[in-house]
């Protein structure tokens, strides 16, 4: 994954790259239970088929859910000419029945005593204003390269991009970013926390999300860390060049919000 090339930059600036990207594409919030399964069927294509991720339950039908998809919000990307998912992501809110502060988001489940930095900590900031950031995952068909094992076949769907498509699925990975900033702000949330590989914040700083490393590194399918990013910050240096575009996903996304169940939004601002 990678993000747009300065080649690839200028052969589409003859129009605005959010138009473009959003004639091509539409971004979902997953409302329905079919439409969830959508985003589980993802999961599991990039997870567990290509990353060999097994998860102990929660893991059937060629779905990949866990327990605290409950008490998220799930948006997926779909490309519109071929009815294709081409990516997606959720933000997890946090767990309305845990027991502790320290149950409160998945990270601090499998990050455990990882996470080091005294007051950037889920437990130590308002409930209200914390959220994480988890699940990305890009279709194999919208990448040119595996993530690591070659288990999906790119070529296996029957639709056939044009060059046109193939020079936006670069932005696929920055478009979910900015969608789910736009429902962090949407859901009244501040402190945004991530388990990311070092490249992915390293590869976000140059759309101006600027993550903060949070926790030591651990094992999980390669070496990942906890990073956390303000989004009251975020909002304040993103790139200007992705203004326009992070301004109608959130208009589009806001729409949208207003669908789902009171209890997944849990403090959902009034639009």
């Amino acid at each position: 994954m990678s993000t747009p090339s300065h080649k690839e930059n200028k052969a589409i600036s003859r129009r605005d790259i959010h138009e473009v990207f959003l004639e091509k594409y539409s971004l979902k919030l997953a409302a329905t239970q079919a439409e969830k399964e959508r985003v589980y069927r993802l999961r599991f294509d990039v997870y567990c088929q290509e990353i060999g991720y097994q998860p102990e339950v929660f893991c059937q039908k060629s779905l990949e859910l866990d327990a605290h998809d409950r008490h998220s919000i799930h948006c997926y990307l779909e490309h519109k000419s071929s009815g294709l998912a081409a990516g997606c992501l959720r933000l997890v809110l946090p767990d309305p029945y845990a027991k502790t502060s320290d149950q409160l988001l998945p990270l601090q489940g499998y990050g455990g005593r990882s996470l080091s930095h005294p007051w950037l900590h889920p437990s130590v900031l308002p409930e209200t204003e914390i959220c994480e950031i988890s699940r990305f995952a890009i279709a194999r068909a919208f990448r040119n390269k595996p993530i690591k094992n070659e288990t999906l076949d790119p070529s296996s769907t029957k639709y056939i991009f044009s060059e046109q498509d193939k020079k936006t699925f670069p932005w696929i990975i920055i478009s979910l970013f900015l969608a789910t900033y736009s429902l962090v702000g949407l859901t009244g949330r501040r402190h945004v926390f991530a388990m990311m590989e070092p490249r992915l914040p390293r590869l976000l700083a140059m759309s101006g999300f600027n993550f903060k490393k949070v926790g030591e590194p651990i094992e999980m399918h390669g070496k990942r860390s906890a990073y956390y990013i303000d989004h009251s910050r975020a909002e304040e240096e993103i790139h200007e060049d992705l203004i326009p575009m992070y301004l109608c996903i959130k208009d589009h996304l806001a729409e949208q919000i207003l669908d789902l169940p009171s209890a997944t939004v849990l403090k959902a601002e009034k639009v």
